[in-house]
């Protein structure tokens, strides 16, 4: 079985947090991270809530063409993620893939038969993030930017009863951990 590193998009590897997609850019360290994660040969893999899709903001296609550019960048770089995930539905709807629901890690656990106790999620957000982390039962891993600062101040409240294994000041200090932690446990 494969193990992975499930990175959240918005706030995590880029822009401003609840932003979306079509606005989306990486943090300068972002494709370092990335090509350290691939570096050592464990899948990286975004999830990422899109509900501007469900909302009429863009299409799918429209999301379709904006991955596509993002992986052309993280290629230039020579980086690269394994897969996209995506919910393009809204808080209002009802399924089964908005984080923190498992949805898109269940699926991609299928896709990629990936063992999910020794896989990683890193995200900037306590509730949806590292609630996900526990529910599916990977290593939490919580970074301080996009919403990161407000998770672990004014919204811990929000999920009080989850310890992050880590809190990282970015997603370059994550991938450096948990590849860390990987030569560790070899």
């Amino acid at each position: 079985m494969k193990r992975a590193v499930f990175l959240d998009l918005q706030g995590t590897l880029g822009g401003e947090g609840l932003d979306d997609i079509m606005q989306f850019s990486f943090f300068p360290f972002a494709e370092d991270a990335i090509r350290l994660i691939n570096s050592a040969g464990m899948l990286a893999i975004v999830i990422t809530n899109q509900s501007h899709i469900s909302k009429g903001l863009f299409t799918w296609d429209d999301y379709l063409s904006r991955v596509k550019e993002l992986e052309d960048q993280l290629a230039s770089k020579g980086a690269h993620i394994d897969a996209f995930y995506c919910c393009p539905h809204s808080s209002e709807d009802i399924c089964k893939c908005r984080k923190p629901s498992p949805g898109m890690v269940m699926q991609a656990r299928k896709d990629f038969s990936i063992d999910l106790p020794s896989s990683y999620i890193v995200g900037d957000t306590g509730a949806w993030d590292m609630a996900l982390a526990r529910t599916v039962g990977c290593m939490a891993v919580l970074v301080r930017t996009g919403l990161g600062e407000g998770s672990l101040a004014e919204f811990r409240y929000l999920w009080k009863d989850i310890e992050p294994d880590f809190v990282a000041k970015d997603v370059l200090q994550a991938a450096r951990w948990i590849v860390s932690a990987e030569k560790d446990s070899c």
